[in-house]
């Protein structure tokens, strides 16, 4: 709806092509600091057959390390020092 389009748009037209994800037995140290690179606060979790396995949220990863206050602190950047882009894993 932010680029203009209608309440009839389809789901297609407001997806995010080139998804960062992780995979179930990455450490976190690693997650937490990709988050806060590019600027989002949940991924998709994926097992190494390639199966979505759940969404990792940065509330969780506050629960489980220490090294989160970085992501966090990056991730609150004001929005002109964000960082757009995403790429694959």
């Amino acid at each position: 709806m932010a680029e203009g389009k209608g309440p009839d748009a389809k789901v297609s037209d407001a997806i995010t092509e080139e998804v960062k994800y992780y995979f179930e037995d990455e450490d976190i140290s690693h997650v937490c600091a990709n988050m806060s690179e590019i600027q989002v606060r949940r991924l998709p979790v994926l097992d190494r057959n390639n199966r979505l396995v759940g969404i990792v949220p940065l509330s969780h990863l506050v629960r489980h390390s220490a090294g989160t206050a970085k992501a966090l602190h990056g991730i609150a950047r004001p929005s002109h020092q964000r960082n757009q882009s995403f790429a694959s894993a």
